[in-house]
């Protein structure tokens, strides 16, 4: 009996040595608030035209308002948290706000529709920062189990997307928004008791917030809670006029082009001043690729629930099942990926940063490309078999193994430790802006006529995806043979080889 418990009691020390407490709990956290998010990213463009019966165009615009903010809003999120209320707090807060916009939503009117976004969005671009600072602040700084459990945490959030694409998909077979919606709202209601029931466990260390006198952090409170009521508000006006929202955020991303340059200039050596222009030219490239990538819950999404077959295997696919193949490939992929990344390097082989940027645009290009010859090869009622989506799908999400996890490491690799903040800020306003322009691309293939018939609308969309596609492969082709230029300023090689040379597979 004594060996039984000692047994016991040596395997709950084995497991609590390999992840803190509420580690455990902030995966579920993850999960169930990355179910609310997928259920409006891929449902969003179809509630608009087809519950609310928005025109096109304006569903689309709101539909890369929603998406761009939501990215934009990650760098705010990292400002508020810490400095006006702890992480955990701004969190619940954020998880309230999407519960009550999510109950706005399902309300079928376009008013409570924009209500809902700016309470929803406003909770929802707040919070990813928080979660992964809470998940953080779990570790000291030399700790390495940090990089396991955010591994875990990515997996939660892909097993969010996974449930809520599928139960989106499900319900809008039914027109069943109002229920969608409140069923969103419920998932955010359990990340939120999740978040409480767990308090202890997640609180804050070492943040400004925390060290202030009781006196100034009521002070520090109230301005918070002034600054995300500000927000909503704003967003609540911002969302109404899609036009001017995409303006501003386009305005912004051009504002950044020059503040990097100003980086760029500025810095005491050469070589990180060539480090930063390199990263202005993959941030660029990164931009090209958001954009086509953003179309999925916009005109990809319109082209597959009016102009695709979605009859497979016997089953009706609704389109918001179709962006569960990127959540597969992602989850199997990464992994992947990433072993056979270090089965090359182990043999002196080394990818750099430019030539995965190169294959993720030729990728992803490739996948736009296709499918005018789907198009081409329509049945008579204009629609398009579904092997040709599911083969284009493939395309984009191999595509994004190739540069969104690189993309991070890269920041740290490139930008100057005094800037990483503000760069990687940067970084993610990049996917902010590829929404804003993948709203202008959804509504290039949708311009030439506003019927619903396939075999009107096919020419449209043909040119639009061809003309993408290929503008992709493009820069894709024209980064791979401007890769020694950009390897120069990033200094990639060189710090390779001296990895070579003092590794024991180098030798």
């Amino acid at each position: 009996m004594s060996q039984t418990l000692s047994r016991k009691k040596s395997l709950y020390e084995r497991y609590t040595d390999i992840m803190p407490k509420g580690a455990g709990a902030l995966f579920f956290i993850q999960m169930f608030a990355t179910f609310a998010y997928s259920v409006l990213y891929s449902t969003l463009v179809l509630y608009a035209t087809n519950g609310l019966h928005m025109p096109d165009t304006v569903a689309n615009g709101v539909t890369s308002s929603f998406i761009a903010f939501n990215y934009a809003l990650h760098l705010l999120g990292g400002y508020v948290g810490g400095r006006f209320m702890s992480y955990r707090s701004l969190f619940s807060v954020g998880m309230a706000l999407q519960v009550v916009g999510c109950i706005f939503i399902s309300m079928p009117t376009t008013n409570a529709l924009y209500w809902g976004l700016a309470a929803f969005l406003t909770g929802a671009g707040l919070n990813v920062t928080c979660i992964n600072c809470m998940l953080t602040q779990l570790f000291q700084p030399e700790d390495k189990r940090r990089e396991a459990a955010f591994l875990w945490n990515y997996s939660g959030m892909n097993v969010g997307f996974f449930i809520g694409f599928s139960v989106s998909g499900y319900l809008q077979l039914q027109n069943a928004y109002h229920m969608l919606f409140l069923l969103a709202g419920a998932g955010n209601v359990i990340t939120l008791f999740l978040t409480l029931s767990h308090w202890g466990k997640l609180c804050d260390t070492k943040t400004t917030y925390l060290n202030l006198p009781e006196d100034q952090k009521r002070t520090a409170l109230f301005k918070g809670i002034l600054s995300i009521t500000a927000l909503a508000l704003s967003l609540r006006l911002l969302l109404e006029n899609a036009s001017v929202s995409n303006n501003l955020i386009m305005t912004v991303g051009v504002i950044t082009i020059f503040i990097i340059g100003y980086f760029a200039l500025t810095q005491p050596n050469a070589a990180a001043s060539k480090k930063i222009w390199a990263y202005l030219i993959l941030a660029l490239a990164s931009v090209i690729f958001w954009a086509l990538y953003q179309m999925a819950p916009m005109g990809l999404n319109l082209f597959i629930e009016r102009n695709v077959d979605r009859h497979y295997l016997g089953i009706l696919i609704a389109p918001q099942w179709v962006q569960n193949i990127n959540t597969v490939i992602i989850i199997t992929g990464g992994p992947l990926l990433s072993v056979f990344f270090s089965w090359l390097r182990d043999r002196g082989v080394n990818i750099s940063i430019p030539i995965q940027f190169s294959f993720a645009l030729l990728i992803i290009g490739v996948g736009l490309a296709i499918l005018p010859i789907g198009i081409h090869l329509a049945d008579a009622n204009g629609y398009v078999g579904f092997n040709w989506i599911l083969l284009s799908y493939i395309c984009q999400s191999v595509g994004e193994l190739f540069i969104s996890p690189i993309g991070y490491a890269m920041v740290g690799q490139l930008a100057p430790v005094n800037l990483q903040g503000p760069m990687m800020g940067i970084w993610m306003m990049t996917t902010g802006v590829g929404a804003t322009l993948s709203g202008y691309f959804s509504n290039l293939a949708l311009s030439s006529t506003t019927s619903t018939n396939p075999v009107l609308s096919n020419p449209g969309f043909s040119h639009a995806f061809g003309l993408l596609g290929w503008i992709s492969i493009v820069t894709g082709v024209a980064l791979f043979i401007f890769t020694p230029f950009v390897l120069r300023l990033t200094q990639e090689k060189r710090l390779f080889a001296k990895k070579q040379m003092i590794s024991p597979a180098g030798l």
